[in-house]
């Protein structure tokens, strides 16, 4: 099919269901949920992430190809995706605990930063995905 990437509430929408504005019901291409982060995060992290912040990959994807592991990017959101199917999570941001940044399964992406805010990192994310790297 078609590649599809999902951005930020864009790689939300992927999933079964989310807790904003209630229950809302996600495309549903991807099972899981969305949750709003928990107002008790440690230390000094605030709701919403609003930053730049590190993705961890999860093994070799080619949307992440030429990009360092740990590499910077650029979120803002206050709510994050729980994939049921762990296979999907090709990166991952710790904040107040690890959640899925970066998911991808067939011709379906999604991140949930900017890349078009996270420079070098977000442009060769992008780059990756317009010459077909799914």
């Amino acid at each position: 099919g078609t590649p599809l990437l999902g951005v930020c509430v864009g790689m939300q929408m992927l999933f079964e269901e989310s807790e904003e504005f209630g229950e809302t019901f996600g495309l549903g291409l991807l099972r899981g949920r969305v949750r709003r982060f928990p107002g008790d995060l440690p230390g000094d992290l605030v709701v919403p992430q609003v930053g730049w912040n590190q993705v961890r990959q999860r093994g070799v994807h080619p949307l992440l190809a030429d990009i360092q592991d740990n590499a910077f990017f650029y979120f803002v959101h206050s709510y994050f995706c729980e994939a049921d199917d762990r296979a999907v999570v090709v990166g991952e941001t710790d904040y107040g605990g690890l959640y899925p940044s970066v998911i991808a399964r067939e011709n379906i992406c999604g991140v949930q930063f900017h890349p078009e805010k996270s420079q070098a990192a977000g442009l060769r994310l992008l780059a990756n995905f317009a010459r077909g790297a799914i």
